[in-house]
């Protein structure tokens, strides 16, 4: 197996054992035998447990993006765009539920994991404030201090929307779209005000 594949193989199967788990709980013998490989084959790959937990929310961060931004680029006024953005994060939520509880779980690391999850949610922050930024009417910008709004809004964005998908695990009758909803609803009213289209 080409080693770019068998990688992605390890990091789908620890990304499982650790949400199963949970990172401490979770061992390299039994991610090493799931994924039909030998363990020092895991640290040749990522050199420790940590590495592995730290290429699995990288992944995942990259997937992430990836999402938001291809869901984002079919929009042509800013509300769409808010609106496909927040279901490409909820759909992303439920269709990489492993990864999701990697990350909601894992929320208590210390160090270079708990780093690796704050530059998550960083990149969603930056990510959001830059497309928002695409759609602010100028002349609204200049009224009301538009940067610093995008950002603010940003960080309650993605604030908010963890809360929403950490509410969503306990419901199971709530799509990806009602939720989208839901929040376009909640959101829309303050961010129209800076957009021209």
């Amino acid at each position: 197996m080409p080693r770019a594949q068998r990688e992605r193989q390890m990091i789908e199967v620890a990304e499982a054992v650790f949400a199963e788990r949970g990172y401490t709980a979770a061992s390299m013998d039994e991610i090493a035998e799931r994924v039909g490989v030998s363990k020092p084959m895991l640290y040749e790959y990522f050199h420790s447990k940590e590495g592995l937990l730290l290429a699995c929310i990288r992944e995942a961060r990259a997937e992430l993006r990836r999402v938001t931004e291809q869901a984002v680029a079919k929009s042509g006024d800013a509300e769409e765009a808010l609106r496909q953005g927040l279901l490409a994060f909820f759909a992303f939520i439920r269709d990489r539920r492993q990864s999701w509880m990697l990350v909601r779980h894992e929320a208590t690391l210390v160090g270079t994991a708990a780093d690796e999850l704050e530059a998550t949610r960083q990149q969603q922050t930056d990510l959001i404030a830059t497309l928002m930024g695409d759609f602010v009417d100028p002349a609204a910008a200049e009224s009301v201090g538009a940067s610093g709004l995008l950002h603010a809004a940003a960080e309650f964005v993605v604030g908010g929307c963890e809360r929403l998908a950490i509410w969503c695990e306990q419901r199971d009758d709530l799509t990806p779209e009602v939720v989208s909803e839901y929040a376009v609803n909640l959101l829309w009213g303050g961010l129209a005000q800076l957009t021209s289209r």
